[in-house]
């Protein structure tokens, strides 16, 4: 039986991860350091890896499983940088709550991500398809090593990523919607991680899903340690002049997407407060958020299980038509805001070290953080 060490530092294909390096982080992580140690959370890939032009997929997150999906888990969200696209925030803004599955994946498929969300929620649900459906759908941008005018994302991919979504260990690196991302630019996509909080008597999670694809390479920073500034090297993504059209992309284009996910009682305010800490997460791995990168972030809670549903009212409201919330108290929220952060920067960085060098659409090339190298900037070889 593997231990959650094991979970720790390597995924389920035994991908390494941060901690298998030894890099020295900040708090607790749950069993397997994962989202899905806030129970009830489920993720899901789908991953497109075909010929020389394919590299991109579907990441699925279902906040209750497949089994709660439609019942409302308060949420607010916080756009650091507008340079991207999550759709069904106006109505979490409305409304504080998410109910529905969550797709991550590239810019250009959007729509179809959205359509098999629809798709799925109509085949399985179909008493919450018969009222109006408004999923969360988010982007970043793979076309540096995807062809993605190509059309290669369908509904039935989004899809797929729902069925497919597990508790426990899942993979990270490059998969599903993560697949053909950069960060820092070194091969990026897919990251998690999570945060144990203690408070009183009772014990909870905040766990982070990154689709980091985001940074300049020489902001990199791991631990604390300005690493990026000496692995200039071997950088084609930002050093050579790929881009079909008349300049470069200014280094640090991309984009990076943040869900948070905790099981402690939170009000939809205190979900969007814990969302902008996102940015400090980022920012402890070296970025400054660039005009180029869109850096949206969401947060849910799943407690109060039934109380933020939008039913349609029949008469007149009775006397006890009411619902409670209980919710932790605004001035302990500190010790939320830390497991978040720390949570961020071990996902991203999980995105990174759990990778390999991949080569895509017309030969570009993205190269695989060198292991051996970061140790040894780290002082740990």
């Amino acid at each position: 039986m593997s231990s959650s060490t094991d979970h720790h530092h390597s995924t389920p294909s035994g991908r390494l991860r941060a901690r298998a390096l030894g890099i020295p982080l900040d708090g607790t992580p749950g069993t397997y350091n994962a989202i899905t140690d806030v129970p009830e959370v489920s993720v899901g890939h789908t991953t497109l890896i075909e010929g020389e032009q394919v590299r991109t997929g579907v990441t699925a997150l279902l906040p209750r499983g497949r089994p709660g999906v439609g019942l409302p888990c308060a949420a607010g969200w916080y756009s650091l940088n507008g340079n991207g696209e999550m759709t069904g925030t106006t109505w979490i803004e409305e409304s504080g709550a998410l109910s529905l599955p969550i797709a991550l994946t590239n810019t250009h498929a959007v729509g179809p991500a959205h359509e098999g969300v629809v798709r799925w929620i109509a085949e399985n649900r179909p008493d919450l398809a018969a009222k109006w459906l408004l999923p969360v759908v988010a982007e970043t941008w793979d076309g540096y090593l995807n062809d993605i005018n190509g059309r290669h994302v369908r509904p039935e991919h989004a899809s797929a990523a729902i069925d497919a979504a597990v508790s426990g260990p899942i993979e990270e690196g490059s998969v599903g919607g993560g697949t053909g991302m950069n960060c820092y630019g070194f091969k990026g996509g897919c990251g998690t991680s999570s945060r144990l909080v203690d408070y009183g008597p009772d014990r909870w999670t905040v766990g982070a899903l990154v689709q980091a694809n985001f940074g300049d390479r020489r902001e990199l920073t791991v631990a604390g340690v300005p690493v990026g500034r000496e692995l200039l090297d071997d950088n084609p993504m930002e050093d050579t002049d790929w881009h079909e059209s008349s300049r470069p992309l200014p280094g640090g284009s991309g984009s990076v997407i943040v869900v948070l996910g905790t099981d402690a009682p939170l009000l939809p305010g205190q979900c969007k407060a814990l969302a902008r800490r996102a940015a400090l997460g980022l920012g402890r791995t070296g970025t400054t958020g660039g005009h180029f990168s869109g850096d949206i972030f969401l947060a849910f809670s799943t407690a109060n299980a039934g109380a933020l549903t939008s039913e349609f009212p029949r008469g007149e409201p009775s006397a006890d038509e009411y619902e409670t919330l209980r919710f932790i108290p605004w001035g302990r929220m500190d010790r939320f805001y830390a497991a978040a952060v720390q949570a961020i920067e071990e996902a991203v960085l999980n995105a990174l070290t759990a990778n390999e060098t991949m080569t895509g659409r017309n030969g570009h090339r993205s190269p695989a953080l060198p292991h051996d190298r970061l140790r040894a900037l780290l002082g740990l070889a």
